[in-house]
């Protein structure tokens, strides 16, 4: 990750300006909608904040952010100064030592590694509160192809969507929604279980 921490430091003022604003926001601001207010969001590869922590905050939510760029987790604090920021590779991130009512990985999963994409789910599983959500973007055909932003290049990989749903119920979460939007983003939704209420002795 660190390659990408060093691309995403070069390009910071370009990825800056070539962020669409509204890209993600209704998807992400719907997903979070069945969440309490107050409730706590882990947004991995957060980049600036903008649009997608923002909108969760504007929202009601507990923002907690990691990215593996210094300039972005710098403009991040700056944007958000009421959420809380970490520097470091999303699959080292030390916010998956709490809990968290949702993760939300938009449009950062496919420039992992597949292993550190394994490991990342399985340590979203754990993060997850019962009932917690899951929301990430990646293309639905498993392929692998390189992404030009800001006139970088980054190797990416998806999984594929049949992948990505066994290693979600390999680790307790449940695909409950996989969908595209106007920008050919395809997201996928999961959740995990509620938790089993203790049996109660009939005598």
């Amino acid at each position: 990750m660190a390659g990408t921490q060093n691309h995403y430091d070069g390009v910071f003022q370009r990825h800056v300006s070539a962020r669409r604003r509204e890209v993600g926001v209704r998807d992400v601001t719907e997903w979070a909608e069945p969440l309490a207010a107050g409730s706590t969001i882990l947004d991995l590869g957060c980049g600036d904040g903008v649009p997608i922590s923002e909108a969760l905050m504007n929202a009601g939510f507990e923002v907690f952010g990691v990215d593996s760029s210094p300039k972005m987790i710098a403009a991040f604090r700056a944007n958000l100064p009421g959420a809380t920021a970490e520097c470091a590779a999303i699959q080292d991130s030390a916010f998956f030592g709490r809990s968290f009512d949702a993760v939300v990985a938009w449009g950062v999963m496919f420039f992992l590694s597949t292993a550190d994409q394994e490991t990342v789910i399985a340590k979203v599983a754990r993060a997850l509160n019962p009932g917690g959500r899951f929301l990430f973007t990646a293309p639905i055909p498993m392929v692998t192809w390189e992404d030009t932003f800001a006139g970088v290049t980054f190797p990416c990989v998806s999984l594929g969507a049949e992948n990505y749903t066994r290693l979600m119920r390999e680790h307790g979460l449940t695909l409950v929604d996989e969908h595209s939007d106007p920008w050919e983003n395809d997201y996928y939704i999961a959740t995990k279980a509620e938790a089993t209420p203790p049996r109660t002795d009939p005598r």
